[in-house]
């Protein structure tokens, strides 16, 4: 009911904030007598600043909602409001002005031409704020907006009937990732203090290639604060970013011994993405973690090497040596002491992955297991469109580095993907770009990993 009541008093003050000329003057020169006029004319500053009141909080104020979204999710969901109702203001408007302008309608003749022009300006200036700053606020506060989409938006801004299209489709989406984000915030206050990811021992998230565990931009984006929500108990790998299998192994066994002796645990749950999946199962088999390890999950690593890399390996030893140092020499100043990039990106050649699986065997009672998630077409993720389609022909398929086949290993519990055409890259499953995903979310997934961790017992 509060809902509906507070649907129809926008609807009744959004067309009074766009014509105040008519609405404040109107007071005064319908009233017939001396005393009502005056009357009339005070009444006009409480009505002015209830009009004005009204037409501000559409275009700054947030949502208000029964569940903790969050300030961002209720200033984005207020643009789309503030948009919507310029719209509508805008149909409503072209009625008055048709109705203003006729000499046999009452109002044309109470007023003087002048007043209506002012009006007609002020209300074509309010319902440009109010759809101009509620796009701006869809703009800055939406994640479901991607880069490629603002730039559509940006380009045909001026385009009439286009942009019309586009800023309806772009409302679209942001209702989406409000409603999303309800469910969520919903999901969460039932889940309170049910501790479904309190496993019995710590979790170690181990990165891959290419990327450092970072103070202020957290590797697995959103992911570990979900997982905290639920109860785990989180740490980091700290391995180097361009270290070799052999010496990132090294790290994680180093990371595992500090781990228990602050925690007291006897072991650890490690979850590994990419390459760090082969460097902890290096420190599991090879350095003698088994005994200190509960289970190995690793998400979209290349167990059995990318095809692509053969065919990197084949470019001219000079030219990759010389593009290596320049990778060696970048990531020693963000703090690797021992970056090899020509070594690192060799061991994902097919034939280097067969032999370190032959060297590097399952430990027993050490419970493995593994996910991938693939995209479904080159335009999924902008950045691996080439090796996607490298891999697509040769491997079938892939998450844009990773084939489906090359990332199974122990227990393989399945492939992630959406309803929708764009797919799950090799970032995508670690929340690179802390986007949502329609048919896919990627924090819910790893409360759902954890959990089934902590039913098996570990």
């Amino acid at each position: 009911m509060r809902h509906f009541a507070g649907k129809l008093y926008l609807a009744l003050a959004v067309p009074c904030a766009l014509n105040l000329p008519f609405f404040l003057t109107g007071l005064g020169r319908t009233a017939e007598s001396a005393g009502a006029k005056e009357l009339a004319w005070i009444l006009q500053i409480p009505a002015a600043i209830f009009l004005i009141l009204t037409y501000l909080w559409l275009l700054v104020w947030p949502v208000r909602d029964r569940v903790r979204t969050g300030l961002r999710a209720r200033m984005m969901l207020g643009g789309r409001r503030s948009i919507y109702w310029g719209l509508y203001g805008a149909v409503v408007q072209i009625w008055i002005i048709w109705r203003m302008f006729q000499p046999s309608f009452g109002i044309a003749l109470m007023y003087g031409r002048a007043v209506r022009l002012l009006d007609l300006v002020l209300a074509l200036l309010g319902i440009f704020l109010l759809v101009w700053l509620g796009t701006l606020r869809i703009f800055f506060t939406s994640r479901r907006l991607s880069i490629a989409r603002r730039v559509v938006m940006l380009l045909t801004w001026w385009i009439p009937v286009v942009n019309l299209l586009v800023l309806l489709y772009a409302c679209r989406l942001v209702y989406e990732e409000y409603d999303f984000l309800r469910e969520k915030a919903e999901l969460r206050a039932l889940r309170v203090d049910s501790g479904m990811c309190a496993t019995k021992y710590p979790l170690l998230l181990v990165h891959g290639i290419g990327f450092r565990d970072l103070r202020y931009f957290n590797y697995w984006g959103r992911i570990p604060r979900e997982l905290k929500r639920n109860g785990a108990v989180i740490y980091y790998g700290n391995q180097e970013a361009l270290g070799t299998i052999a010496y990132n192994g090294e790290d994680i066994r180093r990371r595992i011994f500090e781990i228990r002796k602050e925690t007291g645990a006897e072991k650890v749950n490690i979850i590994a993405h990419s390459k760090g999946g082969l460097d902890a199962r290096y420190a599991v088999s090879t350095l003698g973690m088994g005994p200190y390890v509960a289970s190995l999950t690793t998400m979209n690593t290349p167990h059995r090497g990318c095809r692509f890399v053969d065919y990197a390996c084949r470019l001219p030893e000079g030219f990759y040596r010389f593009v290596a140092d320049c990778f060696d020499r970048t990531f020693a100043r963000f703090g690797d002491k021992s970056p090899d990039f020509y070594t690192a990106t060799h061991q994902f050649a097919t034939e280097a992955s067969a032999r370190f699986n032959q060297e590097t065997p399952d430990v027993p009672g050490v419970y493995y297991q593994s996910y991938t998630s693939k995209m479904k077409n080159p335009f999924s993720h902008l950045l691996l469109m080439i090796p996607y389609c490298l891999i697509r022909p040769l491997e079938g398929e892939n998450d844009g580095l990773v084939s489906v086949e090359s990332a199974k290993w122990g227990e393989f519990r399945g492939v992630f993907s959406n309803k929708r055409l764009r797919g799950i890259s090799h970032g995508d499953i670690i929340d690179l770009k802390r986007q949502d995903y329609k048919g896919f979310d990627v924090t819910e997934t790893y409360v759902r990993i954890v959990a089934d961790l902590k039913e098996r017992g570990f």
